[in-house]
Parts: structure tokens; sequence; C-alpha cells
């Protein structure tokens, strides 16, 4: 790697990076300087090839104007200096990888994508193979679901499958729910009635990111499940109407559950994007939107984008349509998937447990997989 590699970023980025024992705790690995107690014009004084931490090639660097030294591994510049190998090159895939949580992350799909490879594993293999359990997850966010398959059919199971990548959060429901027909609900999901695509608790902020459901019983005629991935449907919308899909980039929507004991509400857009513009969270529930408080034309341009995005969802070619059988456990991204149920006759019992948890936790547990499957 020529020496051109640490003059061509901006100094203060290097130095702001730099790997020593007095700019980064050693056993954490966090900064212990301010960004404002680097001096002021920062630049790279000289630059000699090194053996770096690890035994391989590096560079050291000696600053101007505090005679800082720095050392740097030339794979690391390699995967993250700006301008360099592009995406897909050695070193570059780090480089451009998100946080998970965006479309430059996902494989966006229609029901059809999907045929012979819904992702699924079987619970034992998923417990037992650190190799299962990583591309299960990694399903999840990649595709955005996972079927698991033979869990055992037992009271608050779904909370250990939820404990096997993270942590169980708590809502108004409790840390667990049930999803079987009630004598006086408070939501829908509690009824036998049809439950079109939608975002679970749109009406928090932050909404949950993660939802399992788990089987435990499901001899009635009807309910059948179903899954749309919202990413793609809202990048349908940008593709065909992009302003109907800035529209409802832009246009907070106010989401709204009351009951006896709770009073919720978010006002958010119904596709939200980074700073990149990339697509990031769909919040979608016509059940849970409130009365929006907008000047006329503002609901005008609105309720016409959000019948567009509606229909996009309501397409059948879009939603994947699936049975679950008892011990079966879907975990799925909430802020991704819109999930759906047909009617069902009461007379036959169906009973699931739900629970949320957060992609966060699922993150670290796939990294931390991953880490050590590069040391195996």
């Amino acid at each position: 790697m020529p020496a051109t590699a640490l003059t061509r970023p901006p100094a203060i980025w290097l130095r702001d990076n730099c790997p020593c024992g007095e700019c980064r705790d050693p056993r954490t690995g966090q900064k212990l300087f301010q960004i404002t107690e680097l001096p002021a014009g920062l630049a790279v004084g000289s630059a000699h090839e090194v053996v770096a931490a690890g035994g391989g090639p590096g560079w050291e660097v000696v600053w101007q104007p505090d005679g800082h030294r720095s050392v740097y591994a030339a794979d690391w510049l390699a995967a993250h200096a700006p301008d360099g190998a592009p995406p897909g090159a050695p070193g570059g895939a780090a480089r451009h990888a998100g946080d998970g949580r965006t479309e430059a992350d996902k494989e966006l799909w229609a029901a059809g994508d999907l045929t012979g490879r819904v992702p699924e594993a079987g619970w034992d293999a998923y417990i037992g193979s650190r190799e299962v359990r990583e591309r299960a997850l990694a399903s999840v966010v990649r595709l955005g679901f996972v079927v698991l398959r033979d869990v055992p059919c037992r009271d608050r199971m779904v909370l250990d499958v939820a404990h096997t990548f993270g942590f169980v959060r708590p809502t108004n429901y409790g840390e667990l729910f049930e999803v079987r027909v009630e004598a006086d609900p408070n939501n829908l999901a509690f009824t036998s009635a049809r439950i079109t695509p939608h975002t679970d608790n749109p009406y928090r902020d932050p909404v949950p990111t993660l939802q399992l459901l788990h089987c435990l019983s499901n001899e009635a005629r009807g309910g059948e499940s179903g899954l749309v991935d919202g990413f793609h449907a809202a990048a349908l919308l940008r593709e065909r109407e992009p302003e109907a899909f800035a529209v409802l980039t832009r246009v907070p929507v106010e989401f709204v559950f009351a009951d006896a004991r709770t009073e919720l509400r978010a006002h958010r857009p119904l596709i939200d994007v980074d700073p990149l513009g990339r697509i990031r969270e769909v919040r979608f529930n016509n059940r849970s939107i409130g009365t929006l408080h907008q000047p006329a034309a503002v609901l005008e341009e609105f309720y016409a984008a959000y019948w567009l995005f509606g229909e996009l969802l309501e397409r059948p070619e879009l939603r994947i349509g699936f049975r679950l059988a008892p011990g079966d456990c879907v975990v799925f991204d909430n802020t991704r998937l819109l999930h759906a149920r047909t009617a069902f006759v009461e007379s036959g019992g169906r009973h699931l447990q739900g629970t949320y948890a957060d992609l966060d936790g699922l993150l670290s547990t796939l990294a931390v997989l991953r880490r050590e499957g590069a040391r195996a």
C-alpha cells in the first residue's frame, strides 16, 4: 500500500482513529480524548512502514505539530480509508457495511422470490450448532424473518427463544402476550377477525423492533399467517410514484392506542429514511392511525399516497402465506415486515404466545457468533 493512503484521508479523521494506548483504553477500545483536544493544523509529518500489532504490515505516522506517533495496520487502512477499495473489493465490504437496519443491508423480496427457500431451522440444530444459529439470525437481518421448527410447546417458551439472542422488551401487554380469542379484547389481534398487513405497536417510539410468535395449538379453520416485505413495497412505491414516497417520508402520522389502563401515541411517518435516503423503517397499521391534524392540502396529498402504499401492501404477489403448526416460532423484524392473519372459526382452538425483543440484541449476538466462527 503506498504512503498516499495516509495523506489522502483528512488528517483529523486519521488521527481520530489512532489505535495507540494513549488514545484508546486497551481494555475497552474506547477513546480517551475529546475531538476538541486534538491540535489545530494536524498534518502527517512523516510515515514509514512498520510491523503493526498482530504481526502484519502497517504504517507509523509521526504527526505535526505535536509529534504524536500512530501505527495503522495496512488491512485496517484498506478496509476503512475514504476513497479506497470499492464495495466488493478486498476490504471494501467492511468499509461500506451499514448497521443492519436499512435497505442497504437487506435482500428485498416478493413472495415468488422465496419459493423453496423460506428461512427456517430446527430447534435442536439451532440450539446445538453455532453455524445454524448464525444462519438463522442472519436471515432475520437479511430477509426479515426466520421460522424455527419443533420448538417445545410449553408455556412461556417464547421467552426462552428470545433469550437465545437478546432480551425481552416488556410492554403494556406484559413480557408475554397471548394471541387467542378473548371475551373482552383490547385489540383486534385477540379476536378471530381478519388482520391485514401491519406493524405491531406503531404507537410506541421506538417501536419494538423484533416480534416472536410461538404456536402452541392451531386447530381452527382459517387463521393462516402472512408476511409482506414492507421495504420492498416502499422501494416499489419510490420507483413508481416518487412523489407519493416523498410524502410518506415527511408527513407525521398520529398513531394511538388506548384502553382502560393505557394510553400511547407516537407521531412518525409511514416510511422512515436515514440521512442518505435509504429506507430504514416502515410503520403501517390502519387500526391504530388516529385523526391527522394537518392543513387540507397536506391531507389530500397524504391520503393519495397512503392509498397507493396500502394497495401495494395488499397485493397477493408481495405476500407469503403459511400456516403455523404447533412448535413453529416465527421471529421477524417488526420495523420492516408487516404481518397478517386470515379470519378463523372460533370453535377451533388457536393459541399463540408472543413477545417483543430488540434488533440490536440480535445484531450483537450475530456479530459475536461471526467472530467465534472466524477464530474457529
